[in-house]
C-alpha cells in the first residue's frame, strides 16, 4: 500500500482533522451508503454515538458541526467556511436537517441526536456509530467508523465509498521505512522529491501532480494571509468556544511590518511565530486550512514553507514542490509505522510529526544530502517525544496555537543542525518513529486528547 501526497495534505476546515473533518467524512460516507442502497428516501431518523476522545472533547472540536455538514452532503475541501455557521444555526433553530442534495428533510436535534460514550471502541480512541431508522422505527442502516488522524477514516462495518483510506498500488519505488526510502534513492540515483514525483506520476500525470502540490502551497499561504488580516480584515478578534482567546497574529503582523528591528538576529523567528499562529487561529475559527498532517498542527509546516519563501535565497516554485514532496514522504513513514492521531499517541503524533516533516522539507530545498534530510527529520521528532495532547476546554487553542509556533522554529533549528553536520548520526529516523509509537502506547489516556489531564485540568477556564 502507498499513500499520495494529496492524502497527507488535504484542504479542509478547522478546528480538528480527527474530531471535525474525520466525522464529517464519516457522516458523508454514511449518507452515500444510504443512497447507494436505495434507503435514503426512507430515512426519518438518524442517531449518532461518539466514543472515546470524540465523546470527551468533541464539543470543543465542533464534532457535531462536522457530522451535520457531512449528513448534508458537504465535503471538507469544498464547503464554504463563511456559510457554515448559518447552516448550523438554521438546523438548531428549525430542528430539521436536509439529508444531502435531494434527500429527505428529517427532524434533527443536535443535542439529542449525538450521544457520548466515554469508553472507546476497541479499534481506536476516536469511534462513531451511525444508525438510521424509518418512520415506523425500523432500522435501515447501522455503521461504525473510526477517525484515525489527519482526516483519515476507516469504516468498520460498511462497504466504503469515496471516503475510504486510499490504496494507490502499484508505484515504481515503494517504501515503508526510512531505510527503504534512502536505499531506493541511492539505488536509483534519485533525490527524495524526484522519487516521490515518480511515484505520484504513476497515479496521475506529472503536470497534474505539480499543479496540485502548488495548489496545496497556495492554500497554505492563503491561510496565513487570512489569519494575518492581509487578504481580508479579520472581523472576529475573539476565537469561538468560551475561553475568550484573542487572535494575536493580526496585531503581531502589523508590529513586525512597522518594527525598526530588522537587524535583530531573531527577526525571522518572529515571522515564523506569526505565520504559524495565523494559520492555527484560522483553524480554531473553523476556517480553511490544509491538514499537514493534522489540523492541530496545521500552522507549523506552512510557517516553515513561508520562511523558505521569504528568508532563504534561491526560492523557486520547484523548491516549493520539492519541499512538500519531501515532507510528505516523511509523513508517510509516521502514518505507516506509528500514528498521526493525538488521541492515539498524544501531540507528538501531530506537532511532532509536522516538525519532523518540515525539517526534512527545509533541508531538502537547501541542498541537504539524503542523510542530512533523514537526520533533520529525526531531530525534529526526537525533541518532541512525549509531547502530550491536553487542550484546555477541549478547544484547539491552548496550547495548540503557540505550540505550532514553537514547533516551526524547532523544525528550522533541526534543519540547521543537520545541515551543519555530515549526515552521520547515532539515532536513525526509523528508531525515533518506533520510539514515538512506543511512547504513545505507554502514555496515559488522560494525556491523549481527552482534556482529563495536564493543562486541561490545571488552567482555570474563564
Amino acid at each position: 500500500m502507498a499513500l499520495s501526497v494529496f492524502d497527507i495534505f488535504k484542504i479542509g476546515i478547522g478546528p480538528s482533522s480527527s474530531h471535525t473533518v474525520g466525522p464529517m467524512r464519516a457522516a458523508r460516507n454514511f449518507l452515500l451508503n444510504l443512497d447507494e442502497r436505495g434507503l435514503l428516501g426512507r430515512v426519518a431518523d438518524i442517531a449518532i454515538e461518539l466514543h472515546g476522545s470524540l465523546a470527551e472533547t468533541g464539543a470543543g472540536h465542533r464534532t457535531d458541526m462536522g457530522i451535520m455538514l457531512g449528513l448534508m452532503g458537504e465535503a471538507p475541501d469544498t464547503v464554504d467556511p463563511a456559510a457554515i455557521n448559518d447552516k448550523i444555526d438554521r438546523i438548531a433553530a428549525g430542528g430539521e436537517l436536509a439529508l444531502g442534495r435531494g434527500g429527505p428533510t428529517i427532524r434533527f436535534n443536535p443535542k439529542k441526536a449525538c450521544t457520548g460514550r466515554v469508553r472507546p471502541m476497541p479499534e481506536h480512541p476516536n469511534g462513531m456509530r451511525f444508525t438510521a431508522g424509518d418512520a415506523a422505527g425500523a432500522g435501515l442502516l447501522d455503521e461504525r467508523y473510526i477517525s484515525i488522524g489527519g482526516g483519515f477514516i476507516r469504516a468498520l462495518d460498511s462497504i466504503e465509498t469515496d471516503e475510504r483510506i486510499p490504496e494507490h498500488d502499484p508505484i515504481p519505488y515503494p517504501f515503508s521505512t526510512g531505510a527503504e526510502l534512502l536505499a531506493a534513492c541511492h539505488a536509483n540515483h534519485l533525490t527524495i522529491p524526484l522519487l516521490m514525483m515518480a511515484n505520484e506520476s504513476a497515479l496521475r500525470p506529472t503536470e497534474e501532480v505539480r499543479a496540485g502540490v502548488l495548489r496545496i502551497a497556495r492554500a497554505m499561504n492563503a491561510s496565513i494571509d487570512r489569519g494575518c488580516g492581509i487578504s481580508d480584515p479579520v472581523r472576529e478578534t475573539i476565537l469561538p468556544g468560551g475561553l475568550k482567546v484573542r487572535r494575536r497574529a493580526p496585531a503581531l503582523y502589523q508590529q513586525l511590518l512597522e518594527a525598526p528591528s530588522k537587524k535583530d538576529v531573531m527577526f525571522a523567528m518572529d515571522w515564523v511565530n506569526v505565520y504559524a499562529m495565523a494559520v492555527n487561529e484560522e483553524n480554531a475559527s473553523s476556517g480553511r486550512v490544509v491538514t499537514a498532517p493534522t489540523n492541530g498542527a496545521a500552522g507549523l509546516l506552512p510557517a516553515v514553507l513561508r520562511y523558505y519563501q521569504t528568508f532563504i535565497p534561491g526560492y523557486s516554485e520547484d523548491g516549493v514542490v520539492d519541499f512538500l514532496l519531501t515532507a510528505a514522504a516523511i509523513g508517510f513513514l509516521y502514518k505507516e509505522n506509528a500514528s498521526i492521531s493525538g488521541a492515539e499517541v498524544g501531540c507528538q503524533g501531530e506537532v511532532g510529526v509536522a516538525c519532523s516533516m518540515a525539517a526534512a522539507g527545509l533541508t531538502a530545498v537547501q541542498g541537504g544530502s539524503l542523510e542530512q534530510i533523514e537526520n533533520a527529520a529525526e531531530i525534529g521528532m526526537e525533541h518532541n517525544l512525549g509531547l502530550t495532547c491536553d487542550p484546555v476546554g477541549g478547544l484547539v487553542q491552548i496550547p495548540c496555537i503557540e505550540r505550532n509556533a514553537m514547533g516551526g522554529n524547532k523544525a528550522i533549528n533541526a534543519s540547521r543542525l543537520a545541515l551543519h553536520g555530515d549526515g552521520k548520526h547515532h539515532v536513525s529516523l526509523d528508531m525515533v518513529i518506533e520510539t514515538m509509537r512506543q511512547t504513545g502506547a505507554d502514555m496515559r489516556s488522560k494525556y491523549k486528547e481527552t482534556s482529563r489531564g495536564g493543562l486541561a485540568v490545571n488552567v482555570v477556564e474563564c
